[in-house]
């Protein structure tokens, strides 16, 4: 059926050539004549929301790109955070300066959607073509939506407009390994009205081929003497995976200043956990599989007035997790390792308000709470006389957070932002959150900005932290730091012309009682308090626009991160040697390149990244294990698109849009994680048909 449908796609662009890129074609024997637009200057106010913060924006064209791109994907090859991912279709995780993935937040349509038991987001798991608007709060800028931010926050959202009408978008992606992606959005919207269904599914057996540089084969001659060694090739073994998702949306806008919206997102993904590039074993011989079922819903209510509005959120997250490690005994009998099983159930609820009693003042008000209630058990556990035992927790954990905010711009080139938040997870209150905000207007022409920022913040501990066993440590303290940051940024561009800006940062943060899981003399590994670490950087971000000659157009956006983070606790032990050494799997440098060429309906883009060496042991040695190579990534697409103004059984255009990538370019061969293999040079092509 796939292939039915591709072969339909083309031809229809070969029998159908005479589509334009307007609604009209030109007479017979006539050209069509070019029709130039008037220049239209546009001005405005920069929001008093954003006073003094450090902000990256993800446009549309990143979170489009490619429809078989995850969240992790995107933030990877468009952003300077670090994203740390086991493999294809695995984990991945997002860490913000220097810090953890647990000190990463993430909220989805104002909801938190970091798994309580956990305390991380799997980015791998949602698609890129279900955001709509993504944007990163770096440091303190995330105590303005949301505590517990120790790194940032990644906030993600579905916008309620959608054009006039009916309208529907398919796509088909085909890649190697055998993986298909398919995707579709059908929307409908009138004056009261919205309505937005979008479905997605990817396969693949992902049995991609690699070179494995942590096995040597031995060369013998004809007298069975070792001559030479090599690393073989060999294929990502029991590594498939199957992931749906849907999305439902539905809002009604009373025309009075009123919105009301329901959203629902279902995931459920099957996947099997690759074979360590360090395993011997026959992948025939057991079976190593993770499945998740997550429902998440948001209903709102928006109340907007002229000099106020008010807001009330109400939502529900259902995980189903399960992990299932089976082997084969004997011929045909299997045993069961592992059976861990979880589930979350998360009930959300915010209000809030926002009052401007003049253009230069605006006061906001806000107060979420979070119940978590999360099971999570091995049901496979053997005692010693041979019963079984369920061994887990069972724990219930209220999250409350408020704050208030005051935001001032005595003149235009001024503004002053004061935040005071105060957080309670369970029967346990943090000290008092305050961060302060300021930037200014140095040269109005480059639009030169100074922003600076310094709050307290404060993370407790995730419920795996307290209870997990073996290993949870109920006695953690919660983390707390002070961070600071400044920086300057600048943007300037003419109508039609050269476009360009930047900004650079400075940030420092200390904070201690850090939590870090080490191994103990029992065998598994606990949580433990570190008394400080120091994680400070630059952080640089570029952009460029450049018309050429003849409808050709040129994009360049850059970002680099400089983030030592630093052991400057006290030893644990005589032998401790992570005292003054970076972080595990923290880089010091990071870098992304994105670029775009385009002519007319053609485009040609390119990715590049960059993650400088990261250190798998605290001690960061230099051993064959303890760490990891420079890491670089390249990713090129040609694209083309085709209207028609008339087509067969329609009486509306019809757009298609053929898409090829080349992933990994130059065919790396990279790890990011320890002993967990990654594709080489690999291919999609995509074809997109929007009605």
């Amino acid at each position: 059926m796939r292939h039915l449908l591709l072969a339909a796609l083309i031809g229809s662009a070969i029998l159908f050539p005479s589509g334009s890129s307007g609604s009209e074609a030109a007479p017979k024997g006539q050209q069509a004549k070019p029709h130039t637009l008037p220049t239209v200057t546009v001005t405005g106010r920069r929001p008093l929301k954003d006073i003094g913060v450090v902000k990256t924006e993800l446009d549309s064209a990143a979170l489009r790109d490619n429809v078989a791109q995850s969240m992790a994907d995107v933030l990877t090859f468009n952003s300077g955070v670090f994203v740390k991912s086991y493999g294809r279709a695995t984990l991945s995780t997002v860490s913000f300066r220097g810090t953890s993935p647990s000190h990463t937040q993430v909220s989805w349509n104002g909801m938190r959607i970091s798994n309580p038991m956990l305390g991380m987001t799997d980015f791998s798991t949602i698609p890129s073509f279900f955001v709509d608007r993504a944007s990163l709060l770096h440091g303190t800028s995330s105590v303005n939506e949301t505590g517990g931010g120790l790194g940032g926050l990644v906030l993600l959202q579905t916008i309620p407009d959608v054009a006039e009408g009916f309208h529907a978008q398919y796509i088909q992606g085909i890649g190697s390994f055998r993986t298909f992606d398919e995707y579709l959005r059908v929307t409908y919207g009138n004056d009261h009205w919205t309505s937005s269904t979008r479905v997605a599914y990817s396969s693949s057996p992902n049995d991609f081929t690699y070179t494995n540089h942590d096995k040597k084969l031995n060369i013998y001659d004809d007298n069975h003497q070792i001559i030479g060694q090599y690393h073989p090739k060999e294929k990502n073994r029991s590594g498939s995976f199957k992931d749906f998702n849907a999305l439902q949306e539905v809002y009604y806008n009373t025309l009075k200043g009123d919105r009301l919206g329901l959203s629902a997102w279902v995931t459920h993904s099957n996947r099997e956990l690759p074979l360590l590039t360090t395993s011997y074993g026959d992948d025939r011989e057991f079976e190593n599989r993770q499945r998740e079922t997550t429902l998440r819903t948001v209903v709102s209510w928006d109340h907007n007035r002229t000099a106020w509005k008010t807001g009330l959120k109400a939502g529900y997250i259902h995980t189903n997790m399960a992990y299932d490690y089976n082997r084969e005994t004997t011929p045909g009998t299997w045993a069961a390792m592992t059976r861990s099983r979880s589930k979350i159930n998360t009930y959300y609820g915010l209000a809030e308000g926002e009052y401007s009693p003049t253009r230069r003042l605006l006061f906001t008000a806000s107060l979420s709470a979070h119940q978590h209630m999360v099971r999570s058990e091995d049901k496979n556990v053997i005692l010693t006389d041979g019963d079984r035992a369920i061994v887990g927790y069972d724990r219930k954990r209220l999250e409350l957070s408020g704050s208030l905010t005051a935001r001032w711009q005595p003149i235009d080139r001024l503004g002053v932002s004061m935040v005071v938040r105060e957080d309670c997870y369970g029967q346990r209150w943090a000290p008092v959150i305050p961060a302060l905000f300021v930037d200014g207007i140095l040269w109005p022409k480059l639009n030169l900005r100074v922003n600076a920022s310094v709050s307290r913040n404060y993370r407790f501990p995730s419920l795996n932290d307290l209870y997990f066993l073996p290993g949870g440590n109920p006695d953690l303290r919660p983390e707390h730091g002070i961070s600071y940051d400044c920086g300057l940024s600048a943007q300037w561009g003419r109508a039609g012309g050269v476009e360009a800006g930047g900004s650079a940062t400075w940030f420092d943060s200390t904070i201690d009682d850090w939590i870090i899981w080490l191994p103990t003399t029992k065998g598994f590994y606990s949580p433990r308090n570190v008394k400080r670490v120091h994680a400070y950087g630059v952080e640089l971000k570029a952009n460029a626009g450049v018309p050429l000659a003849c409808d050709w157009h040129l994009r360049l956006d850059g970002t680099y991160s400089w983030t030592p983070s630093v052991n400057r606790g006290e030893k644990m032990s005589p032998a401790d040697q992570s005292v003054g050494r970076q972080l595990p799997y923290v880089p010091r440098h990071s870098a992304t390149v994105a670029g775009r060429l385009s002519w007319k309906r053609w485009a040609l883009v390119y990715h590049w990244c960059y993650y400088s060496e990261r250190f798998t042991m605290s001690s960061n040695d230099y051993t064959l294990t303890g760490h990891l190579p420079t890491y670089l990534m390249s990713n090129l697409s040609l694209e083309k698109s085709l209207t028609f103004s008339r087509f067969p059984a329609t009486t509306h255009p019809l757009t298609l849009q053929f898409k090829l990538t080349v992933n990994n370019l130059f065919n790396e061969d990279y790890v990011t994680v320890l002993s967990r293999p990654m594709p080489g040079r690999n291919f999609e092509f995509f074809v997109a048909l929007s009605l």
